[in-house]
């Protein structure tokens, strides 16, 4: 088996996903003038895409586990490239949106076996090396996204901004065609619980349109759907989500410390630009540079982020990781100024990208192979409650400490305050995470026996 061969597959999957997500919010203006829309109708455009990857992402990684990784990633990265083809080709607009939740479902598949399959090709000792690359692919995949979907709409038109994923699908489908592992024959499979996906999807869903577009009567039928999914669960034969799983200390600290983690950096991306606009007055030019180190730190990062947490265990990486993201909140929430705005900026993005490589190395590595697409699904999952409760909350806080109904034409003393205020609350939710640490305890044996040692001492669930 061709290791890098296999990696480079999985690294354009990230990729694609990634840049599914981020290339197409610049080009919200143009199709609204396309196709003669509303902003509330375009913006289904990316809602659409979202929806699909957050409601369907446990399940496919649960299909993975069942039916073979091998063939359903195939079948995810071709639904992936038609879907875009089909995106780049739409005479209307909720023709556009059909063929997002399509390509949607294509980046879901992609998103939660392309960590899964880390665990099964990867050595051990060299995890965090490979979940760092996915990670540098996908702050990659969102960086380049705004500035290249410009660049196509000024250029060839909005279509572009769909069919330029087209190419890189087919180079993706023949690389992970011809170097992706066999999947290996199951005595038995046992059968995928229909009842809890379509339970999860519409709890899900429920959940993010709650959060997106604001009734609360969503929420409440999210809420009863989480009851509902939990009874159905409880007494099915074979389980979407094991609910024993729950109780793993790993994984349970880990999805928590995900989710807060994310909404954080949720918090950096709808504080960021209005900061910036109205209380330092850049123009729009220098705002997208400014907000662009970002992604940029992060894709520099990921790699050295996980050859560090193979040298020194992915718990202390994940407690330095975290201490960063800390950090540099509770710098921005006391200072002001461009500098003041950039150096913290720069230690919540590096925080990041070593928390997430050290938090997937701890969950991914050493899992049995039944159980990796859906802890997969389970971890992007949490990553993506997260950031669509970060737009909401965190966003709700900015407004309502700024004290103005609308941000937008909020004086500059009033948007740094609710700065401050939105960062003195991320550094309360980091420090609820590094409570959560006190549970964690790394599954892998990394290249320093005294984390091997400490772990096997300390009775990790299998």
């Amino acid at each position: 088996m061709n290791t890098r061969g296999v990696l480079a597959g999985l690294s354009l999957s990230i990729l694609l996903s990634s840049l599914g997500t981020s290339i197409a919010n610049v080009g919200l203006p143009t199709l609204a003038r396309a196709f003669t829309a509303s902003f509330q109708e375009v913006q289904w455009v990316v809602l659409a895409y979202l929806l699909a990857v957050t409601t369907l992402i446990v399940s496919v990684g649960r299909l993975g586990d069942l039916v073979g990784r091998r063939r359903l990633l195939l079948a995810g990265i071709a639904l992936f490239t038609v879907a875009s083809a089909l995106c780049g080709a739409a005479p209307g607009l909720w023709w556009l949106v059909a063929a997002r939740v399509a390509q949607g479902l294509g980046a879901a598949v992609m998103m939660a076996l392309a960590m899964a399959f880390v665990a099964e090709v990867v050595p051990k000792e060299r995890t965090g090396r490979a979940m760092g690359l996915l990670g540098t692919m996908s702050a990659v995949g969102t960086a380049l996204g705004p500035s290249l979907g410009g660049a196509l709409i000024a250029g060839p038109g909005w279509r572009a901004i769909f069919l330029v994923t087209v190419p890189l699908g087919v180079v993706t489908l023949l690389l992970a065609h011809r170097h992706l592992p066999a999947d290996r024959p199951a005595a038995e499979r046992p059968g995928f619980d229909r009842l809890g996906t379509v339970l999860l999807a519409l709890t899900l869903g429920a959940y993010a349109l709650a959060m997106t577009m604001g009734p609360l009567a969503l929420l409440l039928v999210a809420l009863l759907g989480v009851a509902l999914f939990v009874r159905v669960e409880g007494r099915a034969a074979s389980p979407l989500v094991r609910l024993s799983m729950f109780g793993d200390r790993v994984l349970g600290a880990s999805l928590v410390m995900s989710a807060l983690v994310s909404t954080v950096l949720m918090a950096t991306l709808v504080v960021g630009p209005f900061y910036l606009s109205r209380a330092l007055g850049l123009d729009a030019a220098l705002v997208g540079l400014v907000l662009s180190a970002g992604p940029l730190v992060a894709a520099l990062t990921g790699v050295p982020a996980g050859r560090v947490v193979d040298r020194f265990g992915a718990r202390r990486m994940t407690l330095l990781g975290l201490a960063g993201i800390a950090t540099g909140s509770a710098v921005l929430a006391l200072t002001s100024g461009l500098l003041g705005y950039i150096l913290p900026m720069v230690a919540i993005t590096a925080g990041y990208a070593l928390f997430q490589t050290a938090n997937n190395t701890a969950v991914m590595a050493g899992l049995p192979p039944d159980r990796r697409g859906v802890t997969s699904g389970l971890l992007n999952l949490s990553r993506n409650l997260g950031l669509i409760t970060g737009t909401s909350v965190m966003g709700a806080v900015f407004a309502f400490a700024s004290g103005t109904a609308d941000v937008a034409t909020a004086p500059p003393g009033a948007v740094s305050t609710g700065m401050r205020v939105t960062f003195a609350l991320a550094v309360l939710l980091i420090a609820v995470a590094l409570c959560a640490t006190r549970r964690l305890r790394v599954r892998v044996e990394m290249c320093n026996p005294e984390v091997a040692r400490l772990d096997d001492s300390e009775g990790v669930s299998p």
